[in-house]
């Protein structure tokens, strides 16, 4: 850890990028949320802090350490929040010489697939920033301000491909009002405000049951005022000889302590949505071309072992997915057979003889998940093989390099008891799929493997499909619309009421005040 931090402080000093330098960078930060998992390390979580930042500050930036959420974060590193309230729930700096930063001030949260977009309104996030401006606050800074995506395999566990989509500035970029605008709003206000915070002395003062008053009076004569309501109607304070109605659960701010020029809860800024238009459709099964990946089997294994193997120290991170195949001779007599299997990775599907026979999936709140398929045996030789998937890596927590991923329990029940168990069997291996080991998703590797050109089929797995000549102009974002695939992963049986259908939209979107 120290080489690597000392390699990253020595590129930004060889560019002039600190602040000493004269360059922009004005804080940087040690570690992250490292409380939340201190406690796992018992003794030696805390020497562990004491040496990370001692660590850091020895390598003079010229410029403040912080650690977030680190209320013991030694000096002079500074000890900071992250969350949606800390205007509320910081308890401040750890020592009178430090200033109250808000690291981290979520505007959405992450989205996880199977569960629901977070909306973060505009009033709560101006209501919050505010308070911690008025209370002594230094520093705001916006996790996230402009959202993005996670492109390839850098999402970590379950996290979907677009991150904080709901962001001031979205995905892609375009903005999303009135969160933008909004803020744009406050921050002019509170930079009206500023000389007085910087200079003033501060008094706070009740102005009703549920109602506040924090005020920055200069010398000179500069005063600024934040006004707080916490009800949740309206309230009319008196203050300085003004009666002012103020909005619930708003903080009206206030540069001359005469004029409100800006209230949390009266959203100015028009509401926009963002419209996608259909670009181009590809609703013609006769337009695709399709790679059928292998299905690997016990002989095609790179890799044996007597046992199961971890899933992710297999793939060294190299891919998602890894295959666990065995074959075996069933001689026994059973006439209903169920393949009961425990993974700890995300997703599983199986496979038996070449044939598929189904499939199992966590969640985020799910760390293991149990698979059970009836099936039917050949007599004689019989080939298993389950290829099991991970949706991006674990991203935190204490002892990851602990964390235990892919099959841990694989066994044939018959009646409900143990009819074969391979938890400790000859397996084979093999990381990743063909098609991703010849990255045949790259244009200039199209031609390592041969498309069929008769269309789409209905009946199999594990297949790419290909679509050249797309087409798009103008347009501020592109975007493939999955959500209109009535029939794309070809499993046996699919209950579609539609039948074999491949329909996909390729749309262009804008954003444009809603009605």
């Amino acid at each position: 850890m120290q080489n690597f931090t000392t390699k990253i402080v020595n590129l930004m000093k060889s560019e002039g990028l600190y602040a000493s330098q004269g360059g922009p960078i004005i804080l940087s930060q040690i570690e992250n949320e490292y409380q939340n998992i201190e406690r796992a390390f018992l003794e030696k979580g805390p020497s562990y802090v004491r040496w990370a930042a001692k660590m850091a500050v020895d390598l003079q930036t010229g410029v403040p350490w912080v650690m977030c959420k680190q209320t013991d974060a030694p000096d002079p590193v500074i000890n900071t929040c992250n969350g949606m309230r800390c205007g509320e729930t910081f308890g401040g700096p750890n020592s009178p010489n430090k200033p109250s930063l808000w690291t981290e001030n979520w505007t959405s949260y992450y989205q996880v697939y199977g569960g629901k977009t977070y909306i973060r309104s505009a009033e709560d996030i101006a209501f919050q920033v505010a308070l911690f401006i008025a209370r002594n606050g230094s520093y705001v800074n916006y996790y996230m301000y402009h959202g993005g995506t996670n492109f390839g395999r850098t999402s970590s566990a379950y996290i979907i491909t677009a991150y904080y989509d709901q962001a001031p500035l979205d995905e892609y970029g375009l903005l999303r009002q009135p969160k933008w605008g909004h803020l744009k709003e406050l921050h002019g206000a509170i930079k009206l405000c500023s000389t007085t915070l910087l200079q003033g002395a501060q008094t706070n003062f009740s102005l009703g049951q549920q109602q506040e008053a924090i005020v920055f009076q200069e010398e000179n004569g500069g005063c600024a005022a934040f006004l707080i309501n916490n009800a949740k109607q309206n309230a009319t304070v008196q203050f300085q000889n003004l009666f002012l109605e103020l909005l619930p659960k708003s903080i009206s701010i206030l540069p001359d302590c005469k004029n409100i020029t800006f209230s949390s809860a009266k959203v100015n800024t028009v509401f926009n949505e963002r419209i996608m238009k259909s670009a181009q459709t590809f609703d013609s099964i006769s337009s695709w071309e399709e790679f059928k990946d292998v299905i690997v089997n016990f002989e095609d294994a790179s890799l044996k072992s007597n046992e199961l193997l971890e899933h992710t120290n297999t793939t060294k991170d190299k891919s998602d997915y890894l295959w666990y195949t065995l074959r075996f001779e069933h001689t026994l007599s059973c006439t209903k057979p169920i393949l009961h299997a425990q993974s700890f990775a995300h997703v599983a599907h199986a496979f038996l003889n070449d044939i598929y026979i189904g499939a199992a999936n966590g969640s985020s709140n799910v760390k293991n998940f149990l698979m059970n398929i009836p099936i039917k045996l050949n007599d004689g030789m019989n080939n298993i093989s389950i290829l099991s998937v991970m949706v991006g890596l674990p991203d935190s927590g204490s002892f990851l390099e602990r964390r235990v991923t892919g099959l841990t329990t694989v066994a044939i029940q018959c009646n409900g008891n143990e009819f074969y168990n391979f938890t400790n069997f000859e397996w084979g291996y093999k990381v990743g799929l063909l098609g991703e080991e010849l990255r045949i998703y790259r244009e200039e590797n199209l031609g390592d493997v041969e498309w069929s050109k008769n269309g789409i089929s209905t009946n199999q797995t594990l297949t790419w499909y290909k679509k050249t000549k797309c087409s798009i102009k103008n347009g501020l974002g592109v975007n493939l619309d999955m959500s209109k695939i009535i029939f794309i992963s070809s499993i046996p049986n699919c209950p579609s009421r539609h039948g074999p259908c491949f329909q996909l939209l390729l749309r262009k979107f804008v954003h444009q005040p809603s009605k």
